[in-house]
């Protein structure tokens, strides 16, 4: 019997099928990508996170936009599984975490992209959970332990091990999706799981948080969730980039000044009752354009932010951990960060 083909090999298979047929239908990434002759579509990879993105998606803010503009919504299971897409020219746009953002900049990926867009800081919506009789992360020593590789909840995980002095190589780290984490949870096959929510919070039911991402972003090894955009559509389309830009913020606004109006469109997304969207909305921090142009974040053209310098540091960990070949200087982190678009929506 032949041998199954793997997730990921399906998922790159599936870009490529997807790239084929935008190209066919345009001749090219970024233009008509099957709509009306002359028209620009942009390709939005979104992922089940409860932030402001789903408020963009939800209440149409991006097509309100741009009305001549063809907008397409492309769900992804993990950051890693977008890097794969934007590789394969699939997508234009869109959010993967810190720590794929890290790798997609560095050897042997080097994608061409840029991050245009702060989602949110990770905290609590983002957590190592184990059964009931393990107390501790150096208890995790010989136990199965699920998360989607290449995931900021899998760069959270080795930082974890790290901090409790256990070898990754002493543990059986296993390559599963939240969804699929969930199901081997259900199962027995799997002793704890670091995911993101809305998974989290129903391994939380039956077992207990041992580190939380806030926990770690308080000991050195902060993560996000970036939007990126692909250097040729910024080059491209600089205006629905704008656009883009104005829409997330406009939804930060109102997660912030209306939180049950925003919990009603995640909630929508997600499947999910407002109040529980609500609070785990609440689990995250949201900035807004003008605060991402600050230091600590994006920073202003000729002043790169903070994140470059954690881009990098997670660079240097992940090559410490073999996840990456090489580690890129960190100014190549800060000419990756789309402040010229940040400061023109934010302006």
């Amino acid at each position: 019997m032949p041998a199954r083909p793997s997730r990921r090999t399906l998922l790159f298979a599936a870009a490529i099928a997807l790239t084929t047929t935008a190209a066919t239908a345009c001749g090219g990434g970024g233009d008509s990508g099957g709509g009306p002759a002359g028209r620009t579509t942009v390709r939005i990879a979104y992922q089940a996170i409860p932030n402001a993105d789903l408020v963009v998606k939800n209440q149409k803010l991006l097509e309100k936009a741009l009305p001549g503009v063809d907008v397409k919504w492309v769900k992804f299971e993990s950051g890693g599984d977008v890097n794969t897409a934007v590789i394969a020219g699939a997508v234009d746009l869109g959010l993967a975490g810190s720590s794929p953002v890290t790798k997609g900049l560095s050897s042997p990926l080097n994608i061409p992209y840029k991050v245009v867009w702060i989602h949110d800081l990770i905290g609590d919506n983002e957590a190592l959970v184990a059964r009931s009789a393990i107390g501790s992360v150096k208890e995790l020593v010989g136990r199965k332990v699920a998360t989607p590789f290449g995931s900021t909840a899998h760069y959270s995980l080795l930082a974890a091990l790290a901090a409790a002095g256990v070898e990754p190589s002493a543990v059986q780290i296993i390559d599963l999706q939240p969804q699929d984490a969930l199901a081997a949870w259900k199962r027995g096959d799997i002793d704890a799981a670091y995911v993101w929510t809305p998974t989290l919070s129903e391994l939380t039911k039956d077992g207990k948080v041992l580190v939380t991402s806030r926990e770690l972003a308080r000991q050195g090894k902060p993560t996000a969730d970036l939007g990126v955009v692909t250097n040729a559509f910024s080059a491209k389309h600089p205006e629905v980039v704008t656009a883009w830009i104005k829409a997330q913020d406009s939804a930060v606004a109102q997660a912030r000044t209306a939180p049950d109006e925003a919990a009603r469109s995640i909630g929508a997304e997600l499947g999910l009752p407002a109040q529980e969207a609500k609070r785990q909305l609440s689990q995250l921090v949201l900035l807004s354009a003008k605060e991402q142009t600050g230091p600590d974040y994006l920073g202003t053209p000729g002043a790169p932010g903070r994140l470059a310098a954690n881009l990098h540091d997670a660079a240097v960990f992940l090559k410490g951990q073999k996840a990456v070949d090489s580690v890129p200087e960190e100014a190549a982190f800060g000419r990756a960060l789309a402040v010229e678009e940040l400061g023109r929506a934010a302006n």
